[in-house]
């Protein structure tokens, strides 16, 4: 290896500039506050917070009850036994019409059935067909309670809660 000779040269501090305070609160003055999302002073989930949504409210229509989805009527099972598989479910709710679609939810650890189940029918006669027959029936042991996944709520409750 060769000796190489490396000169180190100090820098000059006294060139750097140091503001003092005043210029610092003059810098400050001079900022605009910023518009937009996440600079508001305000809680922006406020709204969701309290629940305050937009909703379609159809006079027509002030009797609680089942909801038509999307597609069609979808009734929510419960109580499903663990070693429910899909064609015991849709055998069963096959006998009270066409069944759209269906759904068992299975744990992905386990491999068993988490409990609960959907099916969707064409329309609402069959699907009410459904969930008159089948809800408190038994299956492998356990009672099935049957539902509609989406309600409509009474009238004067939404008006109650529109006018918070």
């Amino acid at each position: 290896m060769s000796n190489v000779e490396v000169e180190i040269q100090d820098d000059d501090d006294d060139n750097i500039i140091v503001d003092d305070n005043e210029s610092i609160n003059q810098i400050k003055s001079n900022v605009r506050h910023r518009k937009g999302r996440g600079f508001n002073e305000q809680n922006d989930r406020s709204a969701i917070q309290t629940g305050n949504y937009d909703r379609i409210i159809n006079e027509n229509e002030n009797n609680p009850g089942p909801a038509r989805s999307v597609e069609g009527w979808i009734l929510f099972i419960r109580n499903v036994h663990e070693e429910a598989q899909e064609d015991t479910i849709y055998d069963l709710f096959r006998e009270y019409g066409n069944v759209k679609n269906m759904h068992l939810n299975l744990d992905r650890r386990t491999g068993f059935a988490k409990g609960y189940a959907l099916v969707e029918y064409e329309t609402f006669k069959e699907a009410k067909n459904a969930l008159d027959n089948v809800n408190g029936q038994d299956l492998l042991g356990n009672i099935l309670q049957v539902d509609w996944a989406f309600v409509k709520e009474p009238l004067r409750k939404l008006r109650q809660t529109t006018k918070k």
